[in-house]
């Protein structure tokens, strides 16, 4: 999620496509969240630890 958004971020900036750069923002955020959740130890997707 984080890559996918850094991904976004930068092509939007790049190509001056506002809505890849508001996508981008939104994919980072919520994967900087499920990356927290997991650190704290709650279950992210159902599982407690990825293989």
């Amino acid at each position: 999620m984080i890559t996918l958004g850094v991904i976004l971020l930068i092509i939007g900036l790049v190509i001056k496509i506002p809505i890849l750069w508001s996508i981008g923002i939104a994919a980072l955020v919520i994967g900087l969240i499920l990356v927290l959740a997991g650190a704290v130890g709650h279950a992210v997707g159902g599982r407690r630890h990825w293989y």
